[in-house]
C-alpha cells in the first residue's frame, strides 16, 4: 500500500519522533511504500518550554521525510492537503497528543480524504491533555472527526475518545524503544555518566512537567532518608524542565537532599539513554495524572524494574507486584514501594520479569492494529 505518516520525525527530537520513523520503518519492511510528512515549524518558539525543539544529527538514509507541515499557517495546511489529495495515499497515518494540533491536522485531513480513496487513521497518545485550556474541547473536536479511525493505548484515552466520536477504535499497547539500544554493564553506565560506582541509583527519567510529580518523589526520599532507610542509594532526575525548575530546586534544598539527588536537567539524548536504564535498580513515575507513558516501555526494554502510581493507563502496563509496584500518588505510598523494592531478592525478580513481559509490545503487532482499522474503515 502506499502510506503517508503525518507528524514528529527527523529532525523533531524526542519519543514521538522515534515512534513515527519506527512505524514507517516497520511497514517498509512489509513491503509498503511510505512517506512521512513532519514539520517545517512544529512549534512557535514563544509556546516551546524546552531549549531546542530539534537535534543536530544527520537524517536517517533510509526513510523518506518531506518537511511540509507549518501547525500555525492556514495557507500551508490548505497546501498540504490538496497535495495529498492529489497523490492518493491508501491511509494517512496521524499521531496526535496535544489539541495545538487540531488544527493543521484536521484541516489536512479533510482535504485529503476529498479524493474519495484515502483514509485518515490515527494513533492516539491523549484525548484530554494534561496541562488544560479552554480552547481543548473545541480543538479536538475538529481534528477527531476528521478521522475514520483510531488506534488508542490506554483504556483512559479510549473512555475520553467515546465521548468525541464513534469512529472504529481498537487498542494496542505501546511498543518498546527499540532504537535505544541494548543494556550494557553497570559499570560501563556508571563510567559514561561520570557517577559513582560505590553509590545505587533509583531514576526519575523525562521531561518534567508538574503532573509527572517530581515534587511527589522529592518528599518521598526525605520520609525514607529520615527513617534511615536507602543508605547507599541516591536519586538521579534526567531529564528537561518544561516547568520553572527553581521551586523543585528549593524544595530539594528545604528538604535537606542536596547531597541525595544527581540533577541531570538537560534533554536527554537517544544516544545516552540506555546508560540511565542500565545503571538504575529502578524507575520511579509518581504521576498526578497519565494516560500512558513511553518511559515505562523505556524501562522494559532494558528489563528495569518500575514503580508507577495508579493513574490513568499505567497499571495496565506495569502489573502490580510482577515487574514493579503500583501505589497511591502520595509521598507515603511511593516510599512505601520504593523501600518494598529493595527487599531481598525483588529486584532481581522484577528485572527477570520484564524480560518476560516485553514480549508483549510488539511494533509489528501495532502496526497489525493500524490494518485492521483500515481494513474496517476502506469500504465506508
Amino acid at each position: 500500500m502506499k502510506i503517508t505518516v503525518l507528524g514528529p520525525a527527523h529532525p523533531y527530537r524526542g519519543g514521538l519522533a522515534s515512534i513515527m520513523q519506527i512505524m514507517a520503518r516497520t511497514y517498509m519492511r512489509q513491503g509498503h511504500q511510505v512517506t512521512i510528512e513532519t514539520f517545517t515549524l512544529q512549534y512557535p518558539s514563544i509556546l516551546f518550554p524546552g531549549k531546542s525543539q530539534t537535534v543536530s544529527t544527520p537524517a536517517p538514509d533510509d526513510l523518506k521525510i518531506m518537511r511540509s507541515v507549518n501547525t500555525v499557517n492556514p495557507f500551508n495546511w490548505w497546501r498540504v492537503g490538496r497535495r495529498l489529495r492529489r497523490e492518493r495515499p491508501d491511509f494517512i497515518l496521524l499521531k496526535y497528543w496535544t489539541p495545538f494540533m487540531a488544527p493543521a491536522f484536521g484541516s489536512i485531513a479533510r482535504l485529503a480524504r476529498r479524493n474519495g480513496h484515502t483514509k485518515v487513521l490515527c494513533q492516539i497518545d491523549n484525548v484530554e491533555p494534561h496541562e488544560s485550556h479552554f480552547v481543548d474541547h473545541s480543538f479536538n473536536r475538529y481534528f477527531l472527526d476528521s478521522v475514520d479511525g483510531f488506534v488508542y493505548m490506554s483504556e483512559q484515552v479510549h473512555g475520553e475518545l467515546k465521548a468525541y466520536t464513534s469512529a472504529p477504535a481498537l487498542f494496542s499497547p505501546h511498543p518498546l524503544f527499540e532504537n535505544f539500544g541494548t543494556r550494557v554493564s553497570r559499570e560501563e553506565a556508571v563510567r559514561q555518566l561520570k557517577l559513582d560506582p560505590d553509590e545505587r541509583y533509583v531514576l526519575f527519567f523525562g521531561l518534567i512537567r508538574d503532573y509527572k510529580g517530581l515534587d511527589i518523589l522529592l518528599d518521598a526520599w526525605a520520609k525514607l532518608k529520615s527513617a534511615g532507610k536507602m543508605k547507599g542509594v541516591k536519586l538521579i532526575v534526567a531529564g528537561e524542565f518544561y516547568t520553572p525548575q527553581g521551586p523543585y530546586l528549593k524544595q530539594i534544598h528545604d528538604l535537606g537532599l542536596d547531597g541525595e539527588v544527581v540533577m541531570r536537567d538537560c534533554f536527554i539524548p537517544d544516544s545516552e539513554v540506555k546508560y540511565y536504564f542500565s545503571l538504575a535498580d529502578c524507575v520511579v513515575q509518581p504521576y498526578k495524572s497519565a494516560t500512558q507513558s513511553g518511559v515505562t516501555q523505556i524501562a522494559y526494554q532494558f528489563s528495569t524494574p518500575m514503580i508507577v502510581t495508579d493513574v490513568g493507563g499505567l497499571k495496565e502496563i506495569v502489573p502490580d507486584g510482577r515487574v514493579g509496584y503500583v501505589c497511591a500518588p502520595n509521598a507515603d505510598a511511593v516510599a512505601d514501594a520504593v523501600g518494598r523494592i529493595y527487599a531481598p531478592g525483588v529486584l532481581e525478580r522484577f528485572a527477570e520479569n520484564c524480560h518476560e513481559e516485553r514480549k508483549r509490545f510488539s511494533w509489528d503487532k501495532m502496526c497489525e492494529r493500524i490494518l485492521e482499522v483500515y481494513d474496517q474503515v476502506k469500504e465506508k
